[in-house]
């Protein structure tokens, strides 16, 4: 407890987002484990999933800013910002990436399943088909992301 301590008191904010994103990332772990009934630990710190660790990250921080420096400090405004490109970008260019892989994917499968092995452009490309959010994963992250910054303690 004495290390965690120090670490709040060297850098609340940033120790915050890490919790933070801890948090998402290990519910993520679980809700993929219980919907797809297996353990797979690559979603401890994979992209992509419910609920979105790096929205929790950004509002944790936003959080944990207004508490260390007010709402109305320039530093706040910085977080804010940040946390709104970010969650935009996972919802937006990151989730559209992620669906043009499954379409390439998709592609390259039929494509070797056609005798197209010979070509070696495609060999055993697989591209990751997890890494933007839908607005809903956003939104929890979002959430989980906020709650973690309201409950954590400054300092004991």
């Amino acid at each position: 407890m004495h290390v965690f301590n120090q670490l709040l008191q060297w850098n609340f904010i940033l120790v915050t987002a890490m919790v933070a994103w801890l948090v998402a990332q290990v519910l993520k772990t679980i809700i993929n484990c219980m919907l797809c009934r297996k353990v797979d630990i690559s979603r401890m710190w994979g992209d992509g999933g419910w609920p979105s660790a790096h929205s929790a990250t950004v509002c944790a921080m936003v959080a944990a800013t207004a508490r260390v420096a007010g709402a109305n400090s320039a530093i706040f405004a910085i977080a804010a910002v940040v946390a709104i490109i970010t969650m935009h970008d996972a919802m937006g260019v990151r989730r559209q990436a992620g669906e043009q892989a499954k379409v390439l994917n998709q592609l390259i499968r039929e494509w070797l399943e056609q005798g197209a092995q010979k070509l070696p452009i495609l060999g055993d490309k697989q591209l990751q088909e997890m890494v933007g959010h839908t607005p809903i994963e956003v939104i929890s992250g979002a959430m989980v992301g906020f709650l973690v910054g309201i409950v954590m303690p400054m300092a004991v």
